[in-house]
């Protein structure tokens, strides 16, 4: 378990990190969001001791890193994958951390079998692709057999096989009792693979959260409705405290009242439903939402090039 107190940083006047509490259980998956410049590096970094924090406090199974007696084997960590010596081979890079840490030549093996890179064991690190780099230095994080498990954008340069691999690997960790910590900006994938998520935004915590509650409280989740009488039953809707809106194709979009409700006032007033659907929101709309304000970067719309080849 990783339990961060009123976790503060500062860089001179710069605040990265504000006040930041929060709990990251055994037995699942959390996922930790937030967009760029949120804090979610300089967080990891205070977790593993890499930084002191400037206030407050962070603990794995209620001990500061600095604190653990043989921290390979309690906690495993991929912070940078490429963070390796390149003129080693998988193998040598590996085996070199083993021995350093009284780890033995067959649990390398083991963890080349795992990530996927016996066949290339030899090859130098230095000619990997960001993929096989990745797989690498996931193999680093496994290496001691730890109970918690911190990754920063584990899935990066993998393609669509070792994705699959990686959700997989993730989630059979933490159904064996581990605490698997996992940085992502892809919400996509977190939806398939996180149980739990922190939502921090400029340092801040936004939300803490199962995705199915982060999800649930998504202003954009609605009901869509057709009906022989939209006009009677928007109206009914509205005195119900509800609201809707006709979409393109002429159904309703409804806020504010569960399908159930819709149903009840239709069959009340005696009104034909042709379609009664609850819209759920994606995660991706859940945390663009809930990060709307906490955005330090942003795109510019792009210039429309006419065909004469002047900006429009």
């Amino acid at each position: 378990m990783i339990e961060a107190t009123g976790l503060t940083k500062r860089y001179g006047s710069t605040l990265a990190v504000d006040a930041l509490s929060f709990s990251v259980k055994a037995g699942q998956v959390t996922g930790f969001l937030g967009p760029n410049g949120a804090g979610k590096s300089t967080t990891l970094r205070m977790v593993l001791g890499l930084d002191a924090p400037s206030g407050g406090s962070v603990t794995i199974d209620g001990r500061p890193y600095r604190e653990l007696h043989r921290p390979l084997f309690e906690v495993g960590a991929m912070l940078e994958a490429k963070a390796i010596h390149d003129g080693r081979s998988a193998r040598d890079h590996l085996r070199c951390l083993a021995r350093s840490n009284g780890i033995g030549r067959r649990r390398v093996e083991e963890v080349l079998e795992t990530v996927g890179l016996t066949s290339v064991a030899r090859k130098r690190a230095g000619l990997f692709s960001l993929g096989m780099g990745q797989r690498l230095g996931i193999g680093v994080a496994l290496l001691g057999d730890p109970g918690v498990l911190i990754l920063d954008e584990p899935v990066n340069g993998l393609d669509p096989e070792g994705i699959v691999w990686i959700r997989t690997l993730m989630r059979s960790l933490a159904a064996e009792g581990r605490t698997v910590f996992v940085s992502s900006h892809l919400m996509a994938e977190m939806a398939l693979t996180a149980d739990h998520v922190i939502v921090i935004g400029r340092g801040r915590l936004l939300a803490e959260a199962s995705v199915g509650d982060l999800i649930a409280g998504s202003s954009q989740n609605y009901v869509r409705v057709r009906s022989v009488d939209d006009r009677r039953l928007a109206e009914l809707i509205g005195a119900k405290g509800g609201a809707s809106r006709p979409e393109a194709d002429g159904a309703l979009a409804v806020t504010g009242v569960s399908a159930s409700v819709i149903g009840d006032l239709a069959g009340g007033d005696g009104i034909v439903l042709h379609e009664l659907s609850p819209q759920e929101a994606s995660l991706e709309e859940a945390y663009m939402e809930l990060t709307r304000n906490s955005v330090d970067y942003r795109a510019g719309t792009p210039a429309v090039t006419s065909s004469a080849g002047k900006v429009a």
